[in-house]
């Protein structure tokens, strides 16, 4: 047996332990995963019925001040007229007045307890969602290995170079799914999902102002209409975000300057562009790709930059496109870059996934930066894409 068939067959059977042995951490994270949703589903039960507890204790709380504001009133007519009134009378005013302030008093006191308890539910559901998130994180990631070893490993009969360029390959263009489904799912969930539990809630005080105060329900639904069309601005960018409709129709200098206007908009951050001539179409391919990369630059430029300023150029010459986005931020240490974990972690789509990007169009992407003195991203992409070697 030669070393090299011996080194596969030993691949082969690390493999496969490796195989069982995520299979059994993905047990595991599923397991944390279902019990994270279950007591996440029992508190929001919970939450719901406090929160229609606390609603009904509310309405209590105002018939219970109503009734002592008129018992008061009363008492002190009584009190007044006292040669009007039997003893007997004071007496019993008297007494109702004051049950009357001690079921307020023991209804606000219950008020405030449940509004502790909600409270408490909330923060508890913040902490079960915050795990929630991170098993969801690792069991993607162990999916995402278990899928690639499953398919491309499981049966090694190529030579470790090919295997190399499988797992680069593979693993690319699955973590880019993963993180693009990820990204879509914590847009919808945080935009429009939360503007239409809010759109509901609102609803809800509309009907309740109806028939009580109708200028204040001409005040809400007026914030109801302001909702509706942020959420309907929502779901447009999202839209937009998966796929502008003027990259097919117009090509990627006229979409870039239309994304880049709406950014100065929405941010107040100043982006200059230094485009090549429109006239100029490249690959669809690769005007996505320039697209989501610029997207991605100027994403992190108004999360993490604290940039008044950004400049964008793009240029092509000799066969290739050659791109530049400068901030004037405060800039970053670039060693940090290396820690790739952090990156896909806190940045979701981030640097790694704009050189991913870059890399499987056969170019490359550098990232230039000192505390203090801005950033400044360099892009060459080849518009000539050469064909794999088969």
């Amino acid at each position: 047996m030669s070393v090299d068939s011996f080194s596969i067959e030993q691949l082969d059977e690390i493999v496969k332990k490796t195989i069982n042995s995520l299979e059994e951490g993905k047990n595991q994270i599923y397991m944390i995963s279902e019990s994270a949703r279950q007591e996440w589903n029992e508190l929001e039960e919970k939450f719901e019925e406090i929160h229609k507890e606390v609603k009904q204790v509310i309405e209590d709380v105002e018939k219970l001040e109503r009734l002592e504001k008129d018992s008061r009133y009363k008492l002190m007519i009584v009190s007044k007229n006292f040669r009007k009134y039997s003893e007997e009378d004071i007496r019993q005013a008297y007494d109702t007045t004051r049950d009357l302030q001690i079921k307020l008093a023991l209804m606000r006191e219950k008020e405030q307890q449940l509004v502790a308890q909600r409270t408490e539910i909330e923060m508890r559901m913040r902490r079960i969602k915050d795990t929630l998130e991170r098993a969801e994180y690792l069991a993607t990631h162990v999916a995402v290995a278990m899928s690639y070893l499953s398919s491309s490993l499981s049966n090694v009969s190529d030579t470790l170079e090919e295997l190399q360029k499988k797992e680069l390959l593979g693993m690319r263009i699955i973590t880019a799914q993963e993180e693009e489904r990820q990204r879509l799912a914590r847009d919808i969930h945080d935009g429009p999902a939360q503007s239409m539990s809010n759109i509901i809630l609102k609803c809800e005080i509309c009907e309740k102002f109806l028939t009580v105060d109708v200028e204040k329900a001409k005040q809400q639904i007026a914030e109801l209409k302001g909702l509706i069309k942020a959420s309907l601005q929502e779901i447009r960018r999202i839209i937009f975000d998966l796929r502008p409709m003027s990259l097919d129709d117009l090509g990627l200098v006229p979409t870039l300057q239309r994304y880049s206007s709406n950014f100065t908009d929405e941010t107040g951050i100043e982006v200059i562009l230094d485009l090549y001539n429109p006239s100029n179409k490249l690959d669809t391919l690769i005007e996505i790709a320039v697209f989501r990369i610029i997207q991605e630059a100027l994403n992190n430029i108004k999360k993490h930059s604290k940039a008044t300023r950004a400049y964008i150029n793009l240029q092509i010459d000799d066969d290739k496109l050659f791109g530049k986005v400068v901030d004037n931020g405060i800039g970053f240490d670039v060693s940090e870059l290396n820690n790739l974990k952090k990156d896909v972690k806190d940045g979701g789509f981030g640097i790694y996934s704009m050189r991913q990007r870059a890399e499987l169009l056969k170019g490359e992407l550098k990232i230039h930066s000192q505390p203090g003195k801005g950033t400044t991203l360099l892009l060459q992409i080849p518009i000539e894409q050469i064909e794999e070697e088969e």
